[in-house]
């Protein structure tokens, strides 16, 4: 990305308590599990089933707490980004974009939940963390995207002052 004017700028993460309380209590029973084991040398059977569910839970552990949702408008477009999903921008160029405007959605009847979502019912893909606001993208090429926002009033502000908020 260049150094044209940013118009709005928004990082995000996963901020829900019960997502957080699920992972740690999970994670705290599969280690408490391999603990048993191999510390106190108990005579539990041991199975690679172990080992691959603390794996997964390390995975899906570190994929929680380092995602990461970044929204930029600039003149060019707009960039989004979701680490660890995607390494690079994802750069949407105006031209591209037939509509955008800010709405309010149901992220689990619309999209299944947050993250990385492919859409149901012909919605489209979403990239979101928590809430039920979001930038809603219609492109040229017919397909449609949902990035989520916190801050629904500034981003709408930045749209129109790109001069580009759909009526």
């Amino acid at each position: 990305m260049d150094n044209e004017e940013v118009y709005f700028r928004e990082k995000q993460s996963f901020n829900q308590w019960w997502l957080y309380a699920i992972v740690l209590g999970v994670d705290l029973l599969i280690f408490n599990r391999l603990y048993h084991q191999y510390r106190l040398e108990e005579n539990l059977p041991t199975s690679p089933e172990l080992y691959i569910s603390a794996a997964i839970v390390l995975l899906v552990t570190w994929l929680i707490f380092s995602s990461k949702l970044e929204t930029i408008i600039k003149a060019d477009g707009i960039y989004a980004k979701f680490f660890p999903f995607h390494w690079s921008w994802r750069h949407y160029k105006w031209p591209d974009i037939s509509k955008c405007y800010v709405r309010k959605y149901s992220p689990i009847a619309e999209y299944g939940g947050w993250g990385l979502r492919l859409g149901m019912l012909g919605k489209g893909r979403a990239f979101n963390v928590s809430g039920d606001k979001g930038l809603q993208l219609e492109l040229s090429n017919g397909k449609r995207l949902l990035i989520g926002t916190q801050m629904p009033d500034e981003l709408t502000s930045a749209l129109a002052k790109s001069g580009r908020l759909a009526d």
